[in-house]
C-alpha cells in the first residue's frame, strides 16, 4: 500500500478536517511520494478580473467530493501512488520576478526527488516559473497547452511578464522543446490577425477550437500524441479552455468553449504521454458561487493524478528515470 493516501470518507465525513486536495495528508516531504499537489496563489499578473490567488483554496475545498476510484480509467489511484498536499509555495503580491524565483526555488526539491508536481493556480503567469524549475531538472520539455488564449503575447503594457506572455518567454529562454509542443482550444476575439501565427512562428503547433471541431476529438488526440511523441512533457490546463457555461469562475471568459465532458475526455485520451509536471490555472472563485468551476478544476487535478497512477501501475520506464 502506498504510504500517503486520502482520509477514508466512510470513516470521517468529508466536511471534517482541514481542507487539502482530496483529503490527502498535508506534509512537506518527498520521501515515498509520487505526486504532490501544490498551491501557487499568485494573480497580480492578471489583465482583467483578478482573484485567482484564492483558486488553490477553492479547488481544495471542492476536491473533498472527489473519490479515489476512477471508473472510466478503471483504477483506484492511491492503490498505486502515494500522494500529499504539499501546501502553498510562497509568492510576493505585485512582484512577479521575485515570485518566479520563489516558484523555481520551491519546486526544485520536489522535482529533484522525482516527485511529479500538480500545481493549482493562480493566474497563468505562474507556469513560466514552473517551467524554469522543470527545465533545470530535465532540460527543455514538450508542452501540452489547453487554453482559450495562446499566451504568447509580446510585452503587453510595455512589461515583459503577465498571464498572457508565459509561453513566449518559455520558448525564448529555451525551456520548451517546441518541436514537441502544442496549444489547443484557442478561440475568441483577438487583438490582431496574427495572434495564432505568432505562436506558430515561435515553433508551437496550434489547433484552434474551431479547427478542433472540424477535425473531431479523436483526430485532435492523434495529433497531440504525434506531436509530443515519447518526449518528457509538461501539461498546463487553463480552466477557460472550458466554456463559461460549465466554468464561469475564471478571469477571461470566452464563448464557444468545450463542455466538461469533452475536456476531461480529451485529458484522458492522452494519458500515455510522459508527463513530468502538471498545472491547472485561472480558477477565480469570486465568479463561481455554485463551485462548479472549482469542482471541475479539482477533477482536472484528479485526472492528472490518475495518469500518474496508470503509468505506475503499468511500469512506465520514464517514471523510474525521474528518481
Amino acid at each position: 500500500m502506498p504510504k500517503y493516501y486520502p482520509v477514508d470518507s466512510l470513516k470521517a465525513p468529508k466536511f471534517c478536517g482541514v481542507r487539502t486536495f482530496m483529503r490527502l495528508p498535508h506534509i512537506q516531504t518527498t520521501e515515498d511520494v509520487d505526486v504532490a499537489f501544490i498551491g501557487i496563489p499568485f494573480d497580480t499578473a492578471g489583465s482583467y478580473r483578478t482573484g485567482q490567488r484564492f483558486g488553490p483554496a477553492a479547488i481544495r475545498n471542492a476536491s473533498v467530493m472527489v473519490r479515489a476510484h476512477n471508473p472510466i480509467q478503471e483504477i483506484t489511484i492511491f492503490d498505486y501512488i502515494s500522494g500529499v498536499d504539499y501546501g502553498d509555495l510562497s509568492v510576493v503580491p505585485g512582484n512577479i520576478e521575485e515570485t518566479y524565483r520563489l516558484i523555481e526555488e520551491g519546486l526544485q526539491p520536489i522535482l529533484d526527488a522525482g516527485v511529479i508536481p500538480i500545481c493549482l493556480g493562480g493566474d497563468h503567469s505562474i507556469t513560466l516559473g514552473e517551467l524554469r524549475a522543470v527545465a533545470k531538472k530535465y532540460g527543455p520539455v514538450g508542452l501540452v497547452h489547453f487554453d482559450a488564449h495562446a499566451d504568447t503575447d509580446d510585452e503587453p503594457f510595455g512589461l515583459k511578464y503577465n498571464h498572457g506572455t508565459p509561453f513566449r518567454w518559455a520558448i525564448k529562454e529555451g525551456l520548451l522543446d517546441v518541436d514537441h509542443s502544442i496549444s489547443v482550444g484557442i478561440r475568441g476575439s483577438m487583438y490582431h490577425p496574427n495572434e495564432v501565427k505568432d505562436s506558430e512562428d515561435l515553433g508551437l503547433k496550434v489547433i484552434t477550437a474551431d479547427k478542433m471541431r472540424q477535425l473531431g476529438m479523436a483526430e485532435v488526440t492523434r495529433q497531440i500524441k504525434e506531436r509530443v511523441g515519447d518526449k518528457l512533457v509538461f501539461f498546463t490546463f487553463d480552466i477557460d479552455f472550458i466554456d463559461p457555461a460549465y466554468a464561469p469562475g475564471t478571469g477571461t471568459i470566452e464563448p464557444e468553449g468545450f463542455t466538461s465532458h469533452e475536456a476531461l475526455a480529451l485529458v484522458r485520451s492522452i494519458k500515455d504521454l510522459n508527463f513530468v509536471a502538471f498545472d491547472v490555472v485561472e480558477m477565480l472563485p469570486e465568479f463561481d458561487p455554485s463551485m462548479i468551476t472549482a469542482n471541475l478544476a479539482s477533477h482536472v487535478g484528479y485526472e492528472f493524478a490518475t495518469i500518474v497512477a496508470l503509468h505506475k501501475k503499468n511500469g512506465a520506464p520514464y517514471l523510474a528515470k525521474l528518481k
